[in-house]
């Protein structure tokens, strides 16, 4: 398919003029203007022609076009109202033998918990850095279908969800998203394919969800709130640390030795099947 169809520097612009468009800061709008970096993006997300693709946060559409030209079908949920009405009517007139394989959904990411059409079989979007993490896991856990995602998120994020254990910025987002999926750093994006650039250099993680649910008893939000707890302290031991969630120190010990884990030990060394452990061993303790 002809892929004088993307969006260029000149026509973001120029699109952004029309529609009265300037970035804000607030909803942590950056456009990507750069053709050859969105080719790249859906090149690394693996897009496949019978793809069901949701983006969040299409913006412009400079990414949601080059995704019309891989997938079968493109769903894009927008929050800011003069960008979602005008998506369709680009859609239609850069890609109109691919329009009636659009569909766009006028909301907040984290309240969506239902798409039209078939079940979306992959995401890929340039995640608002503000929201990057909570969108993520949100869209994972609502929507079990979605086997690959590929996110553009300040690389710093990036950083983080890709963590392993005992890496300095393995944290919240680093378990949680392992929980779901295999997670690795897929690339990195200067500052200079965006309008306007931001400050921070971009990064891309690609999710590839786990074939098989991890093997618990507990729940995931039973996970979760351990995973809360050994991190809302960090400097301090497990046995410490997990003393409010367990009721006291010595509950928390109990329930990390009954899990194989050393009370001494801290958030960052732990996998995501320990954190499975703990909650497991409190909740056969009880």
């Amino acid at each position: 398919m002809a892929s004088d169809a993307l969006l260029g520097p000149a026509e973001i612009r120029e699109l952004a003029s029309v529609l009265g468009v300037r970035p804000t800061k607030q909803r942590g709008q950056n456009f990507v203007i750069d053709a050859n970096t969105v080719r790249r993006i859906v090149r690394t997300a693996g897009v496949r022609p019978d793809d069901v693709v949701v983006e969040i946060g299409p913006g412009l559409g400079s990414l949601t076009l080059a995704l019309l030209e891989a997938a079968d079908r493109v769903t894009a949920v927008e929050i800011d109202d003069t960008l979602a009405s005008a998506l369709p009517a680009t859609i239609a007139a850069r890609l109109p033998a691919r329009a009636d394989r659009f569909a766009l959904v006028h909301s907040d990411a984290l309240r969506v918990t239902e798409l039209p059409g078939p079940p979306p079989t992959a995401l890929v979007a340039n995640l608002p850095y503000n929201v990057a993490v909570p969108v993520l896991l949100h869209m994972l856990e609502h929507f079990p279908t979605i086997e690959r995602t590929l996110i553009m998120v300040q690389a710093e994020v990036a950083d983080r969800l890709a963590a392993a254990p005992g890496n300095k910025v393995y944290g919240v987002p680093s378990v949680k998203a392992n929980w779901y999926a295999d997670v690795k750093r897929a690339g990195a994006i200067g500052r200079n394919v965006f309008w306007p650039a931001p400050n921070v250099d971009s990064g891309l993680v690609s999710l590839v969800r786990r074939a098989e649910p991890l093997k618990t008893t507990a729940a995931r939000t039973e996970v979760f709130a351990v995973v809360d707890a050994a991190f809302a302290q960090r400097r301090k031991t497990l046995r410490a640390a997990l003393a409010g969630w367990a009721g006291s120190a010595p509950a928390a010990e109990a329930a990390l030795v009954a899990a194989g884990v050393s009370p001494q030990a801290r958030g960052e060394s732990l996998t995501v099947e320990e954190f499975a452990r703990i909650a497991e061993s409190k909740g056969a303790g009880e």
